[in-house]
């Protein structure tokens, strides 16, 4: 079956259903990259297990959001210990930045190759260590080289668990699950600065390192214990037997599960071995235009999101006077907006899926109606692209409306307006990252965790630019002035979208059209 045609297979052009004039929802439901056999399902999890995973999934990712967010309330008392001035200490949330955007694409085509149990561990490891690290510096040369080392260890997990749901789901289900895992993950956004706040005021920002590596090890434990391998090169569907590292711990106790099924072992030649070509997949990723163009709206929303949440702590306590446990309660509406985002768009997600499902079933049974039996992979494509960005222009309206708001709200002194403004341009803008998390896994469901990475690194690089300058911007054109210029740079990147939804679906398909017919000349060779 040809990567973009629908769930037909097993039966030939206008059989089935569709020969006797009907074209059941059945025949196109799911989304082709997805590659179902119909004698096997995509995966022996039922929902309540994959929702199982997709949390242990999402504990691992909160630590990169939390990691990050928890540090800002300790800025300014980091500074007074360590002697330097706070435009210093604010460098190492630029780096911490910089690694977070780069170190998945190291570590998410390993776990698409080695799998991704081996790399969460290897991961989580190097992220134990570093706050271990974090907690002994006394130097400001230490800290921003740990905070790079933290960053690291953290910031692979969103990557990897991303892999790990699109390992186990189809495109018809992963909206919600996408949804939940980011919504669990930017918990991070909401209660780090809070407990980072609370920490530093009560035991000293070191305090917020132990706290950061005993939830790690526990998080750690869980994998180790209840977390399968997923990798379909490696684990298939779920039934072919995991030994070593691959097994959790869990199947120890409780013995291997009933689906295991020795025949269903893949064959040696779909096992993927490490080479230069894999390794460099997320940034092969960046060249395809349709990939380019979403990432980069993306990235522009992502860094306008960065600026405002790392200057928030500067600017309100220049204005409101804010203890350092007020500082944390500030970041509130922002985590919220967050968590609420990501886990309403999962389900907005799921809904628009079949909204577009249920269009492409129309006008299958129209060409139906009007004689057109044998479907082409043209007319048969599912737009995917359509799919997961038909709800994104009111999301882009308000996260417009809501920046441009956000700098004249501090002229009235009433501290919940600006925060109300946050609150908005945080929801709108991680609706956005569920969007575009979504369509990367759509687009590359076999290297999840290397689309995801490209998708972090893009993000993580423009972001880091805006943090390195947000404070520069605001030092010398004021807030009002800073936030209606990222407004209409935001403005002018817009356009973009309706490249992706009018040439997207095109560019995909000229992409899979010529891996098949790579494919195909390999077989011949």
């Amino acid at each position: 079956m040809a990567p973009s045609d629908f769930s037909t297979a097993g039966k030939g052009p206008g059989e089935s259903d569709a020969s006797a004039g009907r074209v059941k929802s059945s025949d196109v439901v799911l989304y082709s990259n997805d590659r179902l056999d119909l004698k096997q399902p995509y995966h022996v999890f039922d929902l309540k297990k994959k929702k199982q995973l997709v949390l242990i999934a999402s504990l691992a990712g909160l630590f990169s959001p939390l990691s990050s967010n928890i540090y800002f309330p300790a800025l300014d008392a980091i500074a007074k210990e360590l002697h330097v001035v706070p435009s210093m200490v604010a460098l190492t949330v630029t780096v911490y930045m910089i690694v977070q955007g780069l170190a998945p694409s190291f570590w998410g085509p390993l776990s698409d190759t080695l799998g991704r149990r081996p790399i969460f561990v290897a991961t989580f490891v190097v992220y134990l260590l570093s706050n271990i690290g974090l907690a002994f510096a006394h130097s400001f040369v230490a800290l921003m080289i740990l905070r790079g080392v933290q960053a690291a260890g953290s910031a692979a997990t969103i990557s990897i668990g991303a892999g790990v749901i699109g390992d186990i789901t189809t495109a018809r289900e992963r909206g919600g699950l996408i949804g939940t895992f980011g919504g669990i993950r930017m918990l991070g956004q909401s209660i780090g600065p809070v407990f980072g706040g609370v920490l530093t005021q009560y035991l000293g920002f070191r305090s917020i390192f132990w706290f950061l590596f005993i939830f790690g090890a526990i998080v750690l434990f869980l994998i180790i214990l209840i977390l399968p391998e997923t990798l379909r090169s490696i684990a298939g569907n779920g039934s072919v037997p995991l030994r070593g590292l691959q097994r959790p711990l869990i199947y120890v106790f409780q013995g291997p599960p009933p689906f295991w099924s020795e025949a269903t072992l893949p064959k040696s030649s779909s096992q993927k071995t490490i080479s230069f070509t894999a390794m460099t997949t997320p940034i092969q990723f960046l060249f395809e235009k349709d990939v380019f163009v979403t990432l980069w709206v993306g990235s522009i929303v992502y860094a306008v999101w960065s600026m405002v949440t790392s200057s928030t702590a500067s600017i309100f306590e220049e204005r409101y006077q804010l203890s350092n446990i007020l500082l944390g309660v500030a970041f509130i509406p922002n985590g919220l907006g967050c968590v609420l985002g990501s886990i309403l768009t999962g389900s907005l997600m799921n809904r628009d899926y079949k909204k577009t499902e249920a269009e492409q079933l129309v006008l299958l049974q129209s060409a139906k109606l009007n004689g057109l039996t044998n479907f082409t992979k043209t007319s048969t494509s599912f737009p995917i692209e359509r799919a997961r960005l038909r709800s994104i222009w009111w999301m882009v309206l308000v996260f417009i409306l809501a920046t441009g708001l956000y700098g004249p709200s501090f002229r009235i002194n009433i501290i919940y307006l600006p925060l109300l403004f946050q609150f908005l341009i945080a929801y709108t803008a991680t609706a956005i990252f569920a969007l575009n998390s979504a369509l990367m896994i759509d687009l590359f469901p076999g290297a999840a965790a290397s689309a995801t990475a490209v998708n972090n690194l893009m993000r993580c690089s423009v972001g880091a630019v805006g943090v390195g300058v947000v404070q520069i911007l605001i030092d010398k054109l004021g807030v009002e002035v800073t936030f209606l210029l990222l407004t209409a740079v935001t403005v002018g990147m817009t356009p973009l979208l309706a490249v992706e939804w009018i040439w997207g679906p095109r560019w995909r398909r000229a992409r899979e059209e010529k891996l098949e017919r790579e494919r195909i000349e390999d077989e011949e060779l």
